[in-house]
Parts: structure tokens; sequence; C-alpha cells
């Protein structure tokens, strides 16, 4: 005789998952190979998503950290997260044919660092030091003009050229909160810093990171799914602690899942990184319904109907 499932409430989190940066990425690889055919290659992760990095393996993308990796004959693709001004002059030089899938709201960044930097600004840039968004927007602009904070506390450490002439830009996927905090630290010392007209913080961070907050009271244990190098993945289970609810994972797909620790939870909260595609989080549903009794419920706090267009180069005959 079969058991009854014990019950179990999941309150997915909404919006979640792909973001209009994302799905534009994917499809400029997708395009890119039914126009030239396979191999294209493309420069770092197109996103940073195991699944999805897989899948376009399988279709014929060649993924490589350097553009000396690809060989001049064949199209070569940058990331969404951007890349460093050397990076397309180098393409240029070697005669490549390249598309730059870097996300819209990131190329903005770059355009108020250069601007910034043309009217005599020195720049700070809030962000995590290594992750391909920062170095793509760092390297818009020359060595030295770029200043990297982290944390509140760096902002006592760093030496300015000229205090009353600075600037801040922040990566996109950063925690609102603890961005917050670390403006109010730049303004505190600088008070004549200028920020941006509208937040660095993309909505797409923003939405998930509202919406985590909204599950958090309703439940036991929170479920990220993302990849291990997704800032914005990693921000959402801070988010998740930060709401109060400890049990906060991040976990790339539901073999991940450590069901010891859901043990005698009845509420979990499902949400996925910007760069997680949907058949994950249903894969991750269809994991509890196999052992409980699953209700469904979505936590809607915004709805998203962004679009960015693919560059024009995909839209014209080979």
């Amino acid at each position: 005789m079969e058991h009854a499932k014990p019950p179990l409430t999941l309150y997915l989190a909404a919006p979640r998952g792909f973001c209009a940066g994302v799905d534009r990425a994917i499809k400029i690889v997708e395009m890119a190979l039914q126009k030239w055919g396979a191999p294209v290659y493309v420069r770092h992760e197109i996103v940073h998503n195991k699944y999805v990095v897989d899948s376009l393996r399988e279709k014929g993308a060649v993924f490589v950290e350097e553009l000396n990796e690809c060989p001049d004959d064949r199209p070569v693709i940058f990331s969404a997260h951007g890349v460093p001004k050397a990076v397309p002059a180098e393409a240029r030089r070697r005669e490549m044919v390249f598309v730059d899938a870097t996300c819209p709201l990131v190329s903005k960044v770059h355009v108020e660092a250069e601007r910034h930097h043309a009217a005599g600004l020195q720049m700070v840039m809030i962000g995590h030091a290594g992750h391909p968004e920062v170095l793509g927007t760092m390297g818009q602009l020359p060595e030295g003009e770029v200043i990297l904070v982290e944390t509140v506390s760096d902002v006592a450490q760093i030496a300015p050229r000229d205090p009353d002439r600075l600037a801040f830009i922040t990566q996109t996927t950063l925690s609102v909160d603890d961005t917050a905090g670390i403006v109010a630290a730049l303004q505190a010392r600088f008070p004549s810093i200028i920020g941006p007209a509208k937040e660095d913080i993309c909505y797409a961070t923003t939405n998930r990171q509202a919406a985590v907050k909204a599950v958090a009271p309703m439940i036991d244990a929170l479920l990220v799914i993302g990849a291990q190098n997704s800032s914005n993945s990693k921000r959402l289970v801070e988010v998740g602690k930060a709401s109060g609810c400890a049990y906060s994972q991040l976990v790339m797909r539901a073999d991940q899942i450590d069901w010891r620790a859901i043990d005698g939870i009845r509420a979990v909260g499902v949400t996925a990184g910007a760069s997680a595609p949907e058949v994950l989080i249903t894969e991750v549903i269809d994991a509890f319904r196999a052992r409980f009794d699953v209700t469904v419920e979505v936590v809607e706090t915004a709805q998203e109907n962004i679009e960015f267009k693919v560059p024009r180069v995909l839209r014209e005959p080979a």
C-alpha cells in the first residue's frame, strides 16, 4: 500500500528566470549559427548557466575565454556581460566577423562611464572584482580611471585623484540593499560625487530581489535555481537570508536539492536567476511532486514585457 505524500506548498516567485538581456544573447548565438553555420565562437560563457551553454554547444557554439583562441575566419560573439574596448578593437584589426551580445543595460553603464571620463571625472565602480561585467566596464576607460569598491569599508580606503571630481557607476547585478549602503558611504565621504540619472542595477535584478522579499515571510526554505558563477543568482540567496529565510540555497538543477534539509518543511520558495531557463524550474517542481503532495502558488510582484532587438547584422540575409 502506497503511503500518502506529505503536503507541501511551493511559492513560485515572479518575476524569475530569463531577463530580456539573456534572452537576446541566446537568440544572437542561435541566429549566428543559422546565418553562418557551425562553428560560431563565443568569448566567455554567453550567460552564466551550464544548461544554456551546453545546449548551445550541442548546436555548434564553441566557448573560449580569449579572442586569441578564435580563428580569423569564423564569427565570434561577445558575451552578455560585455568586454573591454580592446577586444572588439583586436577583432577589427584581425578583420573578424563579430557580434556584440552585451546586454543593452550593461552598454548603458559603459556609455555613462565614457561620458563622465570625457568630462574629466574619475570613476568609482561598485562591483565584484574579477566578474566579467566589471572587467568589461573598467576596460572601457584607460588604466587608473576606474576605482573598484566592493564593500562599505572599501570606500574609506580609496585615494582618488581629485575628491571633488568623481562619479560612480555600478555592476548591474548587485544586491539593491547592499549597493544602497555603499552609495551612502560614497556620498558621505565625497559629497560632490555624481551618480547615474537612473540606477545602474538592472530592472530584472531589482524585480527578482523584490519577489524574493515578498515570498520570504511565507516560507521555511528558499531554492534559487542558478549557476555558482551567476552574480544575480547569488544575490538572490543573500536577499532570501537577509529577509528572514535562513535556509536559502543556490542549486543548478533538481538533482542538487538536499532533501534531508527540507524534511519536515511545508512551505518552500522557488525562484531563478536571470540566466536560468524555465525548463529547470519545471524540473524542480516535478522533483517536489515526486516526493510531496504539492500545491503551487505564484507570488507576483511585477510584470516584465521588455524586449531587446538583436543586432542588425543578424537580421540581414547572409
